[in-house]
């Protein structure tokens, strides 16, 4: 890649290490109110029920409150676990307020920022939260190598959405020759970003048969930067 002066990250599964920290939210709240599940039989069973509400959600299907509720309340049916409505509504609750609180990275992720960050102006562009994005970034360690971040639910506009890449170029001064967006959806991060003209790495560990480039750790990322 030549002309390169801007990088636009995706926060979740690209940078923050979501399923980690996610699976220490719950052991927390599940502790904390006495909730006897098989622990792995949950995660296994929430993890693509949780992707499934993402994708509605993302698609303005459905609602924050729908989502919070929705996923958890799914994946309870799943596993024959009887539980209240009050108390899948108070974890929906405390899971928000807790997940920020842990702050695993992806395997690589500090030492390739501080790589990047001296050739590169560095940006995020999040789906999350905007009160759990925020957190995390801070907590994590992660923002003091930001110049630019967006999230979807401040702008009231979700990748794929040209319009939330058009805002974080502009905020940036990037120009989408110049930028590259770097995340694990392909769907959100990687074809939102070609739909207007910027250069894209999908970070996934499946292998892909289109043009475009893919790695499947962050360090991979000095390979083409």
């Amino acid at each position: 890649m030549t002309n390169i002066k801007h990088l636009f990250f995706d926060l979740d599964h690209t940078l923050w290490d979501f399923e980690k920290n996610s699976q220490l939210t719950f052991k927390r709240i599940f502790q904390e109110k006495n909730i006897s599940v098989n622990f792995t039989e949950f995660i296994e069973t929430y993890i693509p029920i949780n992707l499934t509400y993402w994708k509605l959600f993302r698609n303005e299907k459905i609602t924050k409150p729908n989502l919070r509720y929705s996923r958890l309340k799914d994946t309870f049916d799943k596993i024959n676990y009887e539980i209240s409505d009050n108390l899948i509504n108070e974890i929906a609750v405390d899971y928000i307020n807790y997940l920020p609180h842990f702050n695993n990275l992806l395997e690589g992720a500090i030492e390739t920022l501080d790589y990047l960050k001296n050739s590169y102006e560095l940006h995020i562009i999040t789906n999350g939260f905007e009160e759990v994005q925020k957190l995390k970034i801070e907590k994590s360690g992660l923002s003091k190598y930001f110049n630019v971040v967006v999230t979807s639910e401040c702008l009231g506009i979700k990748k794929p959405n040209p319009e939330i890449f058009q805002h974080a170029l502009s905020k940036a001064k990037a120009l989408p020759e110049e930028s590259v967006m770097i995340g694990d959806s392909y769907e959100a991060d990687i074809e939102g970003a070609i739909n207007i003209g910027m250069n894209t790495i999908h970070l996934t560990d499946n292998k892909t048969d289109n043009n475009n480039i893919s790695i499947n750790s962050l360090s991979n990322l000095k390979q083409y930067l």
